[in-house]
């Protein structure tokens, strides 16, 4: 299958597009490629008034933004799980796909966007329909610290967070049992009521959101004991959350629905979960690389010798720094940093000695360096003045 189209080609914008940009190349496209606006060519017009849509309910949010900029549409994918993963949605864990349009039957915040840009004209339909039918619930962002360690090998962890899910008792309806929320007598279900005033440059139509429904197009007669006619009841459930091996700190984890609770059977919301990761008092990390400084002695920089360097997950692995090692000189160990998210390519592990000048000495250590000393006819370094002085 091909891959998508870059989002900032779809829209003709460059990647350092404003949020003004974004919502102005976006009008311009929406307008062009509407269904109904294009009636001789419509099955093209649709796929592409999908495509523009899709590219703005990603890029209008500095969330999925962030998260496309770093992984492209599909995601990232390095760490498998497809769809019934242990976690359930698209595996569960550090997953993003963008969500679709399934018909066009609810857009979301784009819908606001026609209904102002239309004025009624085009999106008049699915902005009642968007109101009464159903609405995906929110999404939730939450904060996670991990170690050093948990970043390089992965980790699988247990938070607990508070969101509305789902009225068991009234299965979300927000009716008493046995009941049904009834259509709404002031607004005929639509949610909207319009008014018609006068004003000196004649008559105007306005539209608002029904005062008694609150723009649901329905009324409910008997709440439901349980959520008191919400639908939804606030819940703090535990959420198991599997981290993979090589993120890095600010990075963003996604567990599709398992946001708040949709309404009218919408579905679930995101839960966006973003890396902190610990400073650590040895390794620090760029890019995938580890480094590390590692003390070596004086005899140990003078004659050589074969160390044994310690690897972020408790191993260690030899090797022979040559004779002579100056302080500040540095080493790689290959293939042995952090591994890469989205491809199969893994960091260098690269340490720096630090040839450490002991304080104390014995008699007998002082005379050996003594004698050295003498072999060696060993004077201070001096300076040589440069060719311009």
């Amino acid at each position: 299958m091909a891959g998508k189209r870059d989002y900032y080609e779809v829209l003709g914008v460059s990647k350092n597009a404003t949020d003004e940009e974004l919502k102005k190349a976006y009008r311009k496209l929406a307008k062009k490629y509407h269904p109904d606006a294009n009636p001789d060519n419509k099955a093209e017009a649709e796929a592409k008034f999908k495509e523009v849509n899709e590219a703005y309910e990603t890029l209008s949010d500095s969330q999925k933004r962030r998260m496309y900029d770093q992984f492209g549409p599909d995601g990232p994918q390095g760490f498998g799980g497809g769809a019934g993963g242990p976690f359930g949605g698209q595996g569960g864990y550090y997953s993003y796909t963008s969500s679709g349009f399934d018909g066009f039957g609810d857009f979301g915040d784009l819908g606001d966007i026609f209904s102002s840009f239309f004025g009624g004209g085009f999106g008049g339909k699915n902005s009642s329909r968007k109101q009464n039918g159903p609405r995906k619930g929110a999404d939730l962002n939450v904060h996670i610290d991990v170690t050093f360690e948990q970043a390089f090998l992965g980790v699988e962890k247990e938070i607990t967070i508070t969101r509305d899910d789902e009225c068991t008792n009234c299965h979300g309806t927000g009716a008493k049992p046995g009941t049904s929320p009834v259509k709404c007598k002031v607004c005929n279900g639509t949610g909207q009521v319009k008014q018609v005033q006068n004003t000196i440059l004649g008559q105007m139509q306005t539209t608002r959101t029904c005062s008694e429904c609150h723009g649901t197009g329905e009324v409910i007669q008997e709440p439901c004991e349980i959520c008191h006619g919400r639908g939804k009841v606030r819940k703090q459930p535990k959420i198991k959350i599997k981290i993979p091996a090589g993120i890095d700190d600010g990075q963003t984890v996604v567990l599709r629905g398992e946001g708040e609770a949709g309404e009218k059977g919408g579905a679930k919301g995101d839960l966006y979960i973003t890396v902190k990761i610990k400073k650590h008092s040895i390794y620090t990390r760029k890019g995938n690389n580890v480094l590390c400084e590692i003390p070596i002695t004086i005899t140990q920089a003078t004659l050589g010798a074969e160390l044994e360097i310690p690897m972020v997950d408790g191993s260690k692995e030899k090797y022979k720094i040559p004779e002579g090692t100056q302080t500040g000189a540095k080493f790689t160990i290959r293939n042995k940093g952090f591994k890469s998210i989205n491809s199969s390519s893994i960091g260098e592990f690269i340490f720096t000695v630090i040839v450490q000048t002991p304080k104390r000495l014995t008699k007998e250590q002082r005379d050996l360096l003594v004698q050295l000393a003498k072999t060696m006819n060993e004077q201070p370094p001096v300076k040589k003045r440069g060719l311009f002085g």
